[in-house]
């Protein structure tokens, strides 16, 4: 369901039987884990999470690992202002 190297991957999945005998399965809840910054990035005009992600992993889709750098729910905040500094984790391996 979700990609290999999707935040949710290790997310445990769990199910729950309706009132119809539907089984309906979901991802239990992911808690954002401590995740230290490394480097610093100075957003500036017309930066994105996945441009800064290949900038620095090569890898668009490793957004995430900024956002829990920085323990953003929205993806789109740590953008929002030119100027903000955010914090950039160690590249997976």
């Amino acid at each position: 369901m979700f990609f290999k190297g999707s935040r949710y991957e290790n997310v445990k999945t769990d199910q729950i039987t309706d009132g119809t005998g539907r089984v309906i399965k979901y991802k239990r809840t992911r808690f954002i884990p401590e995740t230290p910054g490394v480097f610093r990035h100075t957003v500036v005009e017309g930066d994105r999470l996945d441009l800064i992600a290949y900038r620095y992993y090569k890898d668009p889709e490793l957004f995430w690992r900024i956002c829990d750098a920085n323990v953003a729910m929205l993806p789109d905040e740590q953008v929002a202002e030119v100027g903000r500094r955010i914090l950039i984790p160690a590249a997976v391996r």
